[in-house]
C-alpha cells in the first residue's frame, strides 16, 4: 500500500517541512575546552576511541565525553559525526539523548602544528545502557518494568518518525537508561531524514519511495527486507528493531543472534515462519530472494514466548511481521492493548536503581570475549548475488564472530558508518569485507600494510560495547 505524501502548509516536501519546524533545544556557540571538565573514569574503549565519565566544572553535572575520531584528517571532520551533531541539536524530546556541548582538547604544545585538536561530544551521563543491564546477572526485569521501558522507546521513536527521521540502528546497546527510570535513544550516526509519510493511526507504512543504503542496522536487529536487499525501505525497519529489543527484555538475551546474514534469515524464518506470497508478498522479487527456497515452517514465536502471555505475543507478532508494508507503526504500537493489561507499565520513578552497567563494568560479569558478530561496516550486506557474482551469504560478522574482533559475550557492535553521502573508512571495514576487486576472491589485508595481503585470520582488539560508543 503506497500512502500519499503528508500535506504541508507551504507545499514543500515532508523532509523540508520537518527541517523547518524542528527547533534546537540545546544550542551552543563555539566550543568548550576539555579542561572545563574533570575526568572521573573511563566508560568504554575500542575502535571508536574512548568515552569518559566527567563532571562539568561550571555546572557540577555529570556528563559523558565521546571522542570524535579523525581517521583520515585530510578528509576533514567525519561526516557521520557531523550528521549526529546536526540531528542531536535539532531534536528535543525526553526520550532522545541530548547534545550539550562540544569540547576541544588542544595539543599540549601550541607550536606543534602536526597534532590536530581532539573533539569530544558532550552528552548527559546515563547510568546504564539496556544491554549492560541485561548482561548484569543481578538485574531481573519485571513485566511492568519492561512495559515502562518499551513505552518510552516507542514514544521516542514516534517523535523521530513524526519528524521524518530514520534511526537505522535500533538495538539494546543504543538505549540509555538512568537510575530515575528514564530511557533515551542514542547513537544517531546512521540516522537520516526520511522522504516519506509519517506514521498515522491505523495506517501501516506501505512501500518506500526512494532508495537508501542497505548498509545499516546491526545484524541481530536487521529486518528481513534489508537482509533480502530491499533499498526502498521505510520506518518499518526501526519497528522491527523495537520488536527484537522487546523480545530481548523478555528473555534476557538477543532473540535472533545470527552468525551470518544467511543464518540470520534462517532464524527469522524459524521465529516468524517461512515467507510466502500471503505473509510477505513479492519477497521472491527482491534481489536476495530470487535464489532462496527456505523449507516451510510455521514459526515458533507463540510457543517461544508463551510464558509471557497473549498480550506480549500479540504485540511481538505485530512488531515482527515479515511484510514491512503491513508491519505495525510506532503510533499504533503505543495504543496496543498490551499496555492496558495487568500489570500496567511501572512509573519510571518506581523502577529499582542498579549499579552502573557500562562496558568496563560488564567485564566483571563475564570474563570472556564475545563470539558473535557486529553489523557490517562495509562490503556486501544481505543474501543473494553480489556485484561480483559471488554469493553474499557471509559478511563482516563471519570474521568478527570467529576472531573476536571487537566482540563481547553475545552482544553486537556498531554497523558500518557509510551512507549515500558518506565515505568509507578503510580501518573500519571488517576483515571479511576488506576485499580487493579481484573477481570476488577473498583476500584480506593484514591490517599493517595495505600493499600486503594475507589469508590468515588476524585477531583484533577485544570488542567494546559501552553505551556511548558508536
Amino acid at each position: 500500500m503506497d500512502l500519499p505524501p503528508d500535506p504541508t502548509p507551504d507545499g514543500t516536501s515532508p523532509r523540508t517541512f520537518a527541517l523547518g519546524h524542528l527547533r534546537p533545544k540545546h544550542s551552543f556557540t563555539g566550543c568548550s575546552r576539555i579542561s572545563d571538565y574533570e575526568l572521573q573514569g573511563k566508560l568504554g574503549e575500542g575502535t571508536f576511541g574512548e568515552v569518559h565519565k566527567a563532571r562539568s566544572k561550571k555546572t557540577g553535572a555529570l556528563v559523558a565525553l565521546k571522542k570524535i575520531i579523525m581517521h583520515h584528517e585530510k578528509d576533514g571532520f567525519p561526516i557521520t559525526a557531523l550528521r549526529e551533531i546536526k540531528l542531536l541539536k535539532l531534536l528535543s524530546h525526553k526520550n532522545i539523548l541530548s547534545l550539550e556541548d562540544i569540547a576541544v582538547e588542544h595539543p599540549s604544545r601550541p607550536t606543534d602544528k602536526r597534532k590536530k585538536p581532539i573533539m569530544y561530544m558532550v552528552t548527559p551521563y546515563m547510568d546504564h545502557d539496556l544491554s549492560g543491564l541485561l548482561d548484569n546477572p543481578s538485574v531481573h526485569f519485571k513485566e511492568a518494568q519492561i512495559k515502562c521501558y518499551l513505552k518510552q522507546l516507542l514514544e521516542g521513536l514516534c517523535y523521530l518518525h513524526d519528524n521524518h527521521i530514520l534511526h537505522r540502528d535500533m538495538k539494546a546497546a543504543n538505549l540509555l537508561i538512568d537510575n530515575k527510570g528514564l530511557l533515551q535513544i542514542a547513537d544517531f550516526g546512521l540516522a537520516r531524514h526520511y522522504d516519506g509519510p509519517t506514521p498515522r493511526p491505523g495506517r501501516p507504512m506501505g512501500d518506500g519511495r526512494r532508495d537508501y543504503t542497505g548498509l545499516v542496522v546491526t545484524r541481530w536487529y536487521r529486518p528481513p527486507e534489508l537482509l533480502l536487499q530491499l533499498r526502498q525501505y521505510t520506518t518499518a525497519i526501526d519497528v522491527w528493531g523495537v520488536g527484537c529489543v522487546f523480545g530481548e527484555m523478555l528473555v534476557g538475551k538477543p532473540i535472533l543472534a545470527g552468525e551470518s546474514d544467511a543464518h540470520q534469515l534462517d532464524l527469522i524464518w524459524d521465529l516468524a515462519g517461512s515467507p510466502n506470497d500471503d505473509v510477505m508478498p513479492g519477497w521472491k522479487q527482491l534481489p536476495g530472494g530470487e535464489h532462496l527456497s527456505p523449507r516451510p515452517r510455521p514459526g515458533n514465536l507463540q510457543s517461544r514466548f508463551k510464558e509471557y502471555g497473549s498480550g506480549a505475543i500479540s504485540l511481538l507478532k505485530e512488531l515482527m511481521k515479515l511484510d514491512w508494508r503491513t508491519r505495525i507503526n510506532a503510533v499504533d504500537a503505543l495504543e496496543h492493548p498490551y499496555f492496558k493489561m495487568a500489570p500496567l507499565p511501572m512509573a519510571p520513578e518506581d523502577i529499582p536503581t542498579y549499579e552502573d552497567s557500562h562496558e568496563l563494568d560488564r567485564r566483571k560479569f563475564h570474563d570472556r570475549k564475545a563470539n558473535l558478530p557486529p553489523a557490517p561496516k562495509g562490503g556486501t550486506v544481505g543474501v543473494g548475488p553480489d556485484a561480483n557474482g559471488a554469493t553474499a551469504g557471509f559478511t563482516s560478522g563471519d570474521a568478527y564472530g570467529r576472531n573476536g574482533v571487537n566482540g563481547s559475550r553475545h552482544r553486537d557492535e556498531r554497523p558500518y558508518r557509510g551512507d549515500e553521502g558518506g565515505g568509507r573508512r578503510r580501518d573500519e571495514r571488517p576483515w571479511e569485507d576488506r576485499r580487493r576487486y579481484n573477481g570476488g576472491k577473498d583476500e584480506r589485508w593484514n591490517g599493517r600494510d595495505h600493499r600486503t595481503r594475507s589469508r590468515s585470520r588476524s585477531p583484533g582488539p577485544e570488542r567494546s560495547r559501552d553505551m556511548y560508543r558508536r
